[in-house]
């Protein structure tokens, strides 16, 4: 039997993680049509042996169906400078992949983004349906070290600066 939320624990339960700071990170893959891109707070560690990382998207449309369709995507970790990145993939409309973000592509293809602090190219392990989302659990393929910075964090619906939990501009 699914258990139907209290619409009071729901406000609560969304006002509990919008004010639980996140790592944000940036996931990018190239589908039928061209890259795709979106900003994400889900990122987590499942397992270093072997390595697995998980996700969520909330919507099965536009650029989360196409990394949930990608046979390959990145998973870049954002540092404090990339606010503005993260912006633009967080907004629908907002301009992606410009050469004045640094985009560039990885020998297998996928947009790549050398000012992240670790790229994570990775392929869906399994999907899992809750809800309106979906968990993706993906397979860590190769690790790509980059930058050194900050993380970015997102926390109360602005992003911050790891080191000072300052809020950065985007």
């Amino acid at each position: 039997m699914d258990h139907v939320p209290d619409p009071e624990d729901t406000a609560r339960f969304k006002d509990a993680f919008r004010l639980h700071p996140a790592g944000v990170a940036l996931v990018a893959g190239r589908a039928p049509d061209g890259p795709v891109g979106l900003t994400l707070s889900s990122v987590a560690s499942v397992s270093a042996d072997p390595p697995v990382l998980s996700f969520s998207v909330t919507r099965t449309t536009g650029s989360a169906a196409g990394i949930l369709a990608a046979p390959s995507f990145v998973v870049h970790l954002l540092a404090d400078t990339q606010a503005g990145v993260a912006d633009a993939f967080a907004r629908t409309g907002a301009p992606r992949f410009t050469p004045e973000q640094g985009w560039s592509e990885l020998p297998t293809g996928e947009p790549y983004l050398p000012a992240a602090t670790v790229a994570l190219r990775c392929a869906t392990r399994e999907t899992l349906r809750v809800g309106p989302s979906v968990l993706v659990l993906a397979d860590v393929l190769e690790v790509i070290p980059g930058a050194p910075g900050e993380p970015l964090l997102y926390r109360d619906r602005r992003f911050l600066s790891g080191s000072r939990l300052e809020a950065v501009e985007g």
